[in-house]
């Protein structure tokens, strides 16, 4: 049996490596998608005050902390019983949402874009965003920069510091905008959306126009048939910050909708020997494997699946673009995992809109933004849609407050059978006897995990005692002198 090995991966938050295994004809026999990190954060929480969660389970991971701030802070409302006030839910909402335009923007333009905008096959020195900015142009380039630093100044004005924010309290929230700073977000607000706009025009020109491309997003290659998780408002509409959980079924039926509180009797994690990520199902369908159809409990929880799952979008731009990608693809549900990108695209323009709605809304500047919390905390729940999936935080305490048991089921977790699925099956596709191995060719590998954005830093917490995986070492020289196995 011969092994193809991808190591490491490129274009992703964290560090991991694809393994191919070939059978003696040539033929794609298995694939495995492994993570060598381990964070812990169940672990590290448990001692902890509640009240640090927002600020110790941020540090999981640089590049989506107001995620995980945001869910811890949710799940301190419901720990210490308490209702923030119609402000400061508000001004978390607008905070997040100029978090996603900065998270959407990056994925877009430097972890995806350089497989369409250079070719899934160009030289691996030019497939990155400095190829994608000699080939666009400069003022692209610079837009890119200017919608990053501008959002990045929201989430620094709100949250004292553009990094690793102190906002979120039990309760509430820790400041509130004056006018001139209410300005100042509402003409971000409307840069972003312009930016937004022109970022779906890009894809447009670079990629819908381009028939290989769209042939290579319709291919079975890179299409499974999964259930579909996101958040969603009481109109069943995409939700970044409250809402319920609601799954479809492969044919877009409604499977489910639940409460935050309610999430344990839907979802149950399934572990493999060969990785420390856990891997939840929906616990009434069963774990069947790596395998997708409606008698699996496989779900997917990504931009593209929060579309599948709602019945529309809150803004109307984003609700024009979101009726256009469903006509061009044939209907609802979508299951062409490369059509993720374009869902990305159009959360973009409904974070940038509905930034600019909470920009103008009168109660933006109230100094109600806080409800002192005076019951005795026990155990809480927060969930929100992190830009690569469905994000769950629960903490359970004693009387003080103090953590005795977490558990995060993070955005990227929730994809991590569907990704195996997915490198396997563009492998398979991709790979046959007798063809050349090439980088181009690994790289369309590749491409089947990167529209799930995954971040495998906040995803690796299976911790069963020993290594999950094998560790190499290697001399001075680069020869292997040593395998530490899992065993």
């Amino acid at each position: 049996m011969k092994k193809i090995t991808i190591d490491p991966i490129t274009r992703l938050e964290g560090h991991g490596k694809i393994d191919i295994f070939l059978n003696d004809a040539g033929e794609v026999a298995n694939c495995y998608f492994q993570v060598p990190e381990l964070r812990g954060f169940e672990k590290f929480a448990e001692g902890r005050l509640a009240e640090d969660m927002p600020q110790i389970t941020q540090r999981i991971c640089g590049v989506c902390p107001e995620a995980h701030h945001m869910a811890a802070t949710k799940a301190l409302d419901d720990l210490f019983h308490v209702d923030p006030p119609s402000p400061a839910k508000k001004l978390r909402e607008l905070f997040y949402s100029s978090f996603y335009v900065t998270d959407h923007t990056t994925h877009f333009y430097i972890l995806a874009g350089p497989d369409f905008v250079m070719g899934p096959e160009a030289p691996v020195a030019e497939r990155n965003i400095l190829g994608v900015i000699a080939k666009v142009g400069l003022e692209l380039g610079g837009a890119v920069i200017k919608t990053r630093m501008q959002n990045h100044r929201i989430i620094h004005m709100l949250g004292g510091r553009a990094v690793h924010p102190v906002f979120g309290l039990p309760g509430g929230v820790s400041k509130g905008l004056n006018e001139e700073e209410r300005k100042e977000v509402e003409q971000i607000a409307k840069d972003s959306l312009e930016f937004a706009k022109l970022s779906l025009k890009v894809f447009d020109d670079i990629v819908l126009k381009n028939k290989e491309y769209l042939d290579m997003i319709l291919s079975d290659a890179y299409t499974h048939h999964t259930y579909y998780m996101g958040l969603v408002d009481e109109k069943n509409r995409v939700n970044f910050y409250d809402g319920k959980v609601r799954v479809v079924d492969p044919n877009g039926k409604e499977y489910v909708k639940y409460a935050p509180r309610d999430y344990l009797e839907h979802i149950a994690e399934h572990v493999e020997p060969w990785t420390y990520v856990k891997m939840p199902y929906l616990k009434k369908v069963g774990w069947k494997g790596f395998v997708d159809g409606k008698d699996s409990g496989v779900f997917r929880a990504t931009p593209l699946s929060r579309l599948n799952a709602a019945d529309g979008m809150a803004t109307p731009l984003a609700q024009a673009e979101y009726e256009r990608f469903y006509s061009t693809l044939g209907g609802k549900p979508v299951h062409q995992t490369l059509a993720t990108h374009w869902a990305r695209l159009i959360e973009l323009l409904y974070a940038a809109e509905r930034l600019l709605e909470l920009s103008q809304d009168p109660e933006i500047t109230s100094p109600s933004i806080r409800t002192i919390p005076t019951a005795t905390p026990d155990e809480g729940v927060g969930i929100v849609e992190a830009p690569r999936g469905t994000l769950t935080h629960h903490y359970i305490t004693d009387e003080k407050g103090v953590i005795k048991k977490a558990n995060l089921i993070v955005a990227t977790v929730n994809n991590a059978a569907p990704i195996n699925m997915s490198i396997k099956k563009a492998a398979m596709a991709l790979i046959k006897p007798g063809k050349e191995i090439t980088e181009g060719l690994l790289n369309r590998i590749e491409m089947a995990w990167r529209p799930y954005d995954p971040c495998w830093g906040c995803a690796t917490h299976a911790l069963s005692g020993r290594s999950s995986v094998p560790i190499y070492l290697y001399d001075s020289k680069g020869n292997l002198t040593k395998i530490l196995n899992a065993d």
